[in-house]
């Protein structure tokens, strides 16, 4: 069989909707999943029913669970979790051809080893271009073809421009980025500091409350960037701000429900409904790699401190009403 032009490893929400993009025009594009029987159900009903339901997949689309044959794709995108995708990109080594794209569809930032999902691209399948794909999107706006526009940063800026052309459509615009960490570190931020605002949502503060948690966030978000090389009109723009904003108001948001779901009172074992809140996972490395930094982040650090379970959503509010008073900056 020919290989794919594209492939999707991931067949959850974003991954579906993501495939649905890249398919357009008859390409023929490959949606890995583990699941045997998902992929089978997949292909018989040509609908992803446990993930986004009520969504066709295009025709050119073939559902499967050939993970070799799914990874060898020119262009690959990688739609796992931040915690599993140095798994999935050692598993694919043997197979990955030199100068294959690899688009990083994960927002965070790997917990045990503080690195970000570039780098562990970069680690693990060296023969890779490695490219980040973020910014403000729900999977099912996509999928319903409402206007949505995000960033695709990739270091090589020629190469950049033929991704977005392959992946964008007339109603999901992208806009390319040569600044990769920049653009990686506003999707791993601001999903920690979704879960903030959600809390605040949750537990009926106001809308003041959590207009100020995003703009104080936004100034750490900032600061975390600037540290590390990120390009200011990057963390300005639809992978810094633009998904600040997004995140921090709808309970469309995985990280933002999760916090939501903690201010009404839920358990840390049960907030998540089932869901992956990747928030809950990056903000222990996002505040360890602030302190060897000396970067001032109160909000990301009692978000910590709440995940972990050593502070209560009361000591959370608590805690950030009563720092020291300070100029604005």
């Amino acid at each position: 069989m020919t290989a794919p032009e594209i492939s999707v490893l991931g067949a959850g929400a974003w991954g579906t909707a993501l495939a649905n993009l890249c398919a357009r025009e008859g390409r023929r594009t490959l949606l890995w999943a583990r699941d045997a029987q998902h992929v089978a159900d997949m292909r018989a009903t040509r609908e992803n029913a446990r993930r986004l339901p009520g969504v066709r997949l295009a025709g050119s689309i073939e559902p499967t669970t050939d993970f070799a044959q799914a990874a060898a794709a020119r262009v690959v995108l990688a739609v796992a979790p931040a915690q599993g995708l140095r798994a999935l990109a050692r598993a694919a080594r043997a197979v990955v051809a030199p100068g294959a794209d690899w688009i990083v569809c994960a927002k965070g930032i790997e917990r045990e080893t503080d690195a970000f999902m570039s780098e562990v691209l970069a680690q693990e399948l060296p023969q890779a271009a490695p490219a980040v794909l973020s910014g403000p999107s729900f999977a099912e706006d996509v999928s319903r073809g409402l206007p949505t526009a995000v960033t695709l940063a990739a270091r090589d800026a020629a190469r950049g421009d033929e991704l977005c052309r392959m992946i964008g459509a007339p109603t999901f615009r992208l806009y390319r980025s040569t600044d990769v960490r920049g653009v990686e570190i506003g999707g791993a931020a601001k999903n920690v500091l979704a879960i903030a605002c959600g809390v605040a949502a949750g537990r009926e503060l106001g809308a003041s409350a959590v207009a100020a948690l995003t703009a104080r966030g936004f100034a750490e978000l900032t600061r975390f960037g600037a540290a590390f090389g990120a390009q200011p009109q990057t963390l300005m723009g639809l992978s810094g701000l633009g998904d600040l904003v997004l995140s921090c108001g709808s309970l469309q948001s995985r990280n933002f429900a999760f916090g939501h779901a903690l201010g009404r009172g839920a358990s840390l074992d049960t907030a998540s409904g089932g869901k992956l809140a990747e928030g809950a996972f990056t903000a222990r490395a996002l505040v360890d790699m602030a302190r060897v930094r000396n970067i001032d982040m109160p909000i990301a650090e009692v978000v910590d401190r709440l995940v972990s379970g050593a502070l209560d959503v009361q000591g959370a509010i608590e805690t950030l009403m009563m720092r020291p008073l300070k100029a604005e900056n």
